[in-house]
């Protein structure tokens, strides 16, 4: 799907509207896109998922609509969101590899280029892959420390209540 969205934006908006981009603005125009789609329909859904019942008790609360989006519902959307947001990137920088059909000269591109000229494929392509596990490795983990940042303390004190008066197992007495 990118490597249309790539070939139609570059090689369409020069002949259909005379314009002549180079190909690294290009290519950067058509991820932020496609991302910025992506994103968007992301958090939609992320606050599509809150529960009703949120918006209803922030309004009887007297919350204006900005209120209840900044305090009550977007915190929420956010976290819900996290998991899918940190795919999405996953996926650009695997995506970022179709933008060669442009020819930009991006980590797979440069690669190919480099196994072609010292005909040491499994030794560059090995290489790459590490560089794409190393990348996907780090902004899974960076994403993962924000949601947990996101979640708070978790040191929460077990509630008991002072007043609790324990009772006898039934079977367990000894009979006098």
């Amino acid at each position: 799907q990118m490597i249309v969205k790539a070939a139609v934006f570059y090689y369409g908006a020069a002949q259909a509207f005379n314009i002549n981009l180079d190909r690294t603005t290009s290519a950067l125009i058509i991820v932020s896109i496609n991302t910025g789609a992506y994103l968007a329909e992301i958090i939609r859904g992320g606050i599509i998922s809150i529960d009703q019942g949120q918006f209803e008790a922030a309004s009887a609360l007297g919350m204006t609509h900005f209120q209840q989006m900044e305090k009550i519902v977007l915190p929420q959307a956010v976290r819900n969101s996290i998991p899918a947001v940190t795919n999405e990137f996953i996926v650009n920088i695997k995506d970022t590899s179709v933008l060669s059909i442009i020819s930009v000269s991006e980590l797979f591109f440069t690669g190919s280029t480099i196994a072609g000229q010292n005909f040491q494929f499994f030794h560059t392509y090995l290489t790459i892959s590490l560089i794409y596990l190393v990348l996907t490795f780090t902004i899974t983990r960076i994403f993962r420390m924000i949601e947990k940042h996101l979640d708070g303390p978790k040191n929460y004190d077990l509630m008991t209540n002072e007043f609790q008066v324990d009772t006898p197992k039934i079977g367990s007495e000894k009979e006098e």
